[in-house]
């Protein structure tokens, strides 16, 4: 207080300008009130700031309460949502758990399945085994039935030989009054020891006969097997050469099948000269013979002089032959041929082609082509193939039969011309190789030059054996 009133009395002038102006400021359109009642307003508004002020304090406290509600509400919350996310956390650690539980239990299982296929096939390829051994034990006591079989043959075969060799040296032996008188001398018979040498000239006469190669070595391989170093002459070699060459072709010689179908489709196929045409016309005519009714189809429809001839041979046989126009599409008139074949009743329908080898993609889309029509009217169609071959062509006969093989579906062989120069082994080489069935032989033009198929007369007119 003592510093203030020093510093108002030091600072009286300029203090007492600025009172006077404050007043002068004052009293220029200033009301006069009662000093009291100035008080009193002064009073009320001093106690109105109070009011004012203890209820801002109020508030101030109120909103300091809710604020602390806030903060302990605001903590409870994160506690809350803390104990949620670990309980989540715990849940989704759960359910990890049992997927994990899911895929163990999906493992150990497809384990197990996995272990029981396993000891199925394994138990299967056991029986499987088991199977396949049995198989071969049948198979090989029967191979060893065969082989103790073929070797009582054999021997019964040598004694039989050996019995009338001993039957030829006795009635050729003279008696006692021709030995003295000098008349009545023995006919000799050569013979000669079986050995690398004389195999070897056998073998090429064999090949030389248009046997072939291989065929010649496994005919006198089994020839020699047991009788090698003995002696033999030429008639017993001529039974023993035609002993192993009916054994080869006796699995082969078999007629042609007949079907219940008709009519039965028989489509006849071979390389133009062979004998094709003149082959259809002999069958025909025997089996128009045997009370079959046969239609003949000249496919070959490129050859007038084919035509000509299956009519003739129609004629002679009463068959009829279905022709086209020269150069018309074969397969049209097989499908025509199937149709009225079918109309007529006739049992068996046989189809000429064309054999033009040295076209070969023209025969071979032409042979597809007639095999593709007559299907449309039989799906089994053809029901028979055969395949003629001139037996005067040799070893090409082979060669022949692998590419008509390649063309056709060949199911049977007929060999024809073996009345000419033919030397006619190249009929064995055919049954070694192919295993195809062989069902007739022609040895000239009339109708019953062409017979059946027998092994046993063919290997014996090979070999010049006496029958």
């Amino acid at each position: 207080m003592a510093f203030f009133k020093k510093l108002k009395d030091r600072m009286f002038k300029s203090s007492s300008k600025i009172e006077a102006g404050l007043d002068a400021i004052v009293e220029d359109g200033g009301v006069e009130e009662d000093a009291a009642a100035s008080l009193v307003t002064e009073s009320a508004a001093i106690d109105a700031a109070e009011i004012e002020a203890q209820a801002q304090a109020a508030l101030d406290e109120q909103a300091a309460v809710v604020a602390q509600e806030n903060a302990r509400i605001a903590e409870y919350e994160r506690k809350v949502l803390a104990a949620e996310r670990v309980e989540a956390q715990r849940q989704h650690a759960a359910d990890l758990e049992d997927v994990a539980e899911a895929e163990e239990r999906d493992r150990l299982a497809a384990d197990a399945r996995r272990a029981e296929d396993v000891q199925q096939e394994s138990e299967a390829r056991k029986a499987e085994m088991a199977r396949q051994a049995s198989v071969a034990a049948a198979e090989e006591a029967q191979r060893a039935d065969k082989l103790r079989q073929a070797e009582a043959g054999r021997r019964a075969e040598e004694a039989r030989l050996e019995e009338e060799r001993a039957a030829r040296e006795k009635a050729a032996k003279p008696g006692l009054i021709g030995r003295l008188m000098g008349r009545g001398d023995a006919k000799t018979v050569v013979r000669r020891e079986l050995d690398d040498d004389m195999l070897e000239r056998l073998e090429e006469l064999l090949i030389s006969a248009d046997m072939g190669v291989d065929t010649a070595l496994r005919v006198t391989s089994n020839m020699a097997e047991g009788r090698f170093g003995k002696r033999l002459s030429t008639q017993e070699i001529k039974e023993l050469l035609a002993a192993e060459i009916t054994r080869i072709m006796e699995p082969v010689a078999r007629p042609m099948p007949l079907y219940p179908t008709k009519p039965q489709v028989v489509l006849v196929v071979g390389v133009n000269g062979s004998g094709k045409t003149t082959t259809i016309g002999k069958l025909a005519s025997q089996f128009q013979a045997a009370g079959k009714k046969v239609v003949i189809a000249a496919g070959d429809t490129f050859r007038a002089a084919a035509v000509e001839q299956l009519q003739v041979w129609g004629d002679r046989a009463g068959v009829p032959v279905l022709t086209a126009p020269e150069g018309s599409d074969p397969a049209s008139l097989a499908y025509d041929a199937m149709e009225q074949a079918g109309r007529d009743g006739a049992d068996l329908l046989m189809i000429d082609t064309a054999g033009r080898l040295q076209n070969r993609a023209d025969l071979m889309e032409e042979l597809q082509k007639i095999v593709r029509v007559i299907r449309k009217k039989d799906p089994d169609a053809p029901h028979n193939t055969l395949l003629v071959l001139d037996a005067t062509t040799g070893q090409n006969a082979l060669s022949q039969v692998k590419t008509f093989q390649e063309l056709a579906d060949v199911t049977g062989l007929i060999m024809t011309k073996l009345d000419g120069t033919a030397k006619g082994g190249v009929l064995v080489a055919l049954a070694d190789k192919f295993g195809l069935p062989i069902h007739a032989i022609g040895v000239g033009e009339q109708i019953d030059d062409l017979a059946p198929f027998d092994p046993e007369d063919f290997a014996a007119a090979l070999t010049g054996l006496d029958r």
